[in-house]
């Protein structure tokens, strides 16, 4: 997975954010398990997660502050 582009992010609507975030979360989740069980192919992946997480989390921020 690449890591999401916040101008893309900002086009989207508020639930479809959540959406996204929820699965990133599950991701996250899923790849920190495998982590330490020694199964992860590709550990930097833990960290596109983590900053896709953060740059959805801040968008949402940007929105509700909009309003």
């Amino acid at each position: 997975m690449k890591p999401e582009k916040a101008r893309n992010l900002k086009e989207l609507t508020q639930d479809e954010l959540v959406l996204k975030l929820q699965k990133f979360r599950e991701e996250l989740h899923k790849l920190r398990f495998d982590a330490k069980n020694g199964r992860v192919e590709k550990p930097d992946q833990i960290g596109i997660t983590k900053r896709n997480i953060a740059r959805i989390l801040t968008v949402l921020g940007e929105k509700a502050n909009a309003n």
